[in-house]
Order: structure tokens, then C-alpha cells, then sequence
């Protein structure tokens, strides 16, 4: 019989033992090598590949490197990919669930007797959106009630590292800020490393540049007045 010898949900590392007495079909084996679960096998017992978090439900560890560690009070951008009567269930970029329910959706009163649920989120919309709750089964709850957040209509969506993200803002947000204005866009970005722009063709393809340079050069020196010289064409 299966031993798991962790707990659910905790963090591993290469090597370490995470379930004896550990039985896979041939198909199964390979199909779990194959999707990059984070773990092998070696006997009867299973080790994780990857640091990660453990996920005793189908037995796998989801990697940590460059994926975004939730923290309450974060505000993220997220894309909808599941709904129930009463919640949204939103991709965060993260190893964990997070849920906006219908209450804390928005300041104002969503009618679902009249409208349905994907008539304010519906499948593959993104929404930017605030963590107000994470329990100790790592369960997120999200919230658009305050004032310029929810739907992010329009506009793109590109990435950047998750630790990237302060180096963006800039101090005060001197460099998101500087970033909207030579480029006449307006930026929406996230905890998790999501960026939304939105303007002219030009001015998005412009920012987007400008933050695939600080993803590239966030450790280096002058980066301002690199990413200035960008916004306007190479000329100071």
C-alpha cells in the first residue's frame, strides 16, 4: 500500500523521498514522465525532480523556479478559467487555486438572476484583481472592489519574472509611470509577473520592448536611462 511521507502541499526538493510502496502501470509511468510532474521513480519509491510544492492529489510536484509565490495583500492580474454559480475561478501564475466570489466582484450589484455569470467574467478574460485571504490550505481569495480593479479590457498581456516586478515599478513608481508616459499606454502590472498594456500600436509595441528590457537587464546599472533611450527612438 501506498505511503505518502510528506505533507500535502509543503515544499520538497530534488531527492527527497516523497511516497513509498509506489506502484505505476508501464502506460502510467510514462505518461507522468512524459507531462513533467516533478518526480521519478526508483523501485517502489518516488522522489521529487524539481523543488517544489507537493501535490498529493495526483501524486506530483509543481516547480517553484519561476513561478509566483501568493502572498495576502498582493494585488495580481489573473485570466478566468472556470465558474460556478457563485465564483469565478482564476489562473494567477501560481501553484495555487484563487477564487473571486460574486460578493467581491465589484462595488456595485451583479444581477445573476438576470445575467449570467459570464456576463461580467467570462472564460479566458483577464481581471486585475487584489489577494485578501490565503487559509492554510493554501485556498486564495481575490477581490475587485476596489477602485481600478477588475476586467482588463482590450489591450495585451505579456510577462515578466515574478522578483522583476518592483525593478518595474520603479521607485515611487518612477519607471512604470515614465514608461505610460513616452509611451502613451496605460500599464496595469502584477505581483505574478503579468503586465497589461493598452494604447496606440505603436506606444504598446514600445512598452512592451521597455519591459522585456527590465526583465532582461534588472541587475544592471543605468537601466533608466536605458529604458528612456528606447522609449524615444534612441534619441535623449
Amino acid at each position: 500500500m501506498m505511503e505518502i511521507k510528506v505533507k500535502d502541499k509543503s515544499i520538497v526538493t530534488p531527492g527527497e523521498l516523497i511516497a513509498a510502496n509506489v506502484e505505476f502501470s508501464d502506460a502510467d509511468e510514462e505518461y507522468r514522465i512524459k507531462m513533467n510532474n516533478g518526480i521519478y521513480k526508483k523501485g517502489s519509491n518516488v522522489y521529487a525532480s524539481v523543488v517544489g510544492i507537493f501535490k498529493e492529489n495526483g501524486l506530483k510536484v509543481i516547480q517553484l523556479s519561476g513561478s509566483y509565490i501568493p502572498r495576502q495583500g498582493d494585488y495580481i492580474i489573473g485570466k478566468v478559467i472556470d465558474m460556478s454559480f457563485s465564483n469565478w475561478f482564476v489562473d494567477i501564475r501560481g501553484p495555487y487555486e484563487a477564487g473571486l466570489r460574486i460578493s467581491e466582484a465589484s462595488t456595485k450589484y451583479l444581477d445573476t438572476d438576470k445575467y449570467d455569470m459570464s456576463h461580467y467574467f467570462d472564460f479566458g478574460e483577464y481581471i486585475f484583481a487584489k489577494i485578501t485571504d490565503i487559509t492554510d490550505s493554501k485556498k486564495i481569495s481575490l477581490s475587485c472592489k476596489e477602485s481600478g480593479l477588475g476586467k482588463l479590457e482590450g489591450g495585451i498581456i505579456t510577462r515578466i519574472d515574478p522578483s522583476k516586478f518592483p525593478r518595474l515599478l520603479g521607485i515611487n513608481d518612477s519607471m512604470i509611470d515614465m514608461i505610460e508616459k513616452l509611451s502613451n499606454t496605460k500599464i496595469e502590472a502584477g505581483h505574478n509577473g503579468l503586465v497589461w498594456i493598452k494604447g496606440p500600436a505603436e506606444g504598446v509595441k514600445k512598452a512592451k520592448e521597455a519591459v522585456k528590457l527590465i526583465n532582461k537587464e534588472s541587475h544592471l546599472t543605468g537601466l533608466t536611462e536605458k529604458v528612456e533611450k528606447l522609449l524615444q527612438g534612441g534619441k535623449k
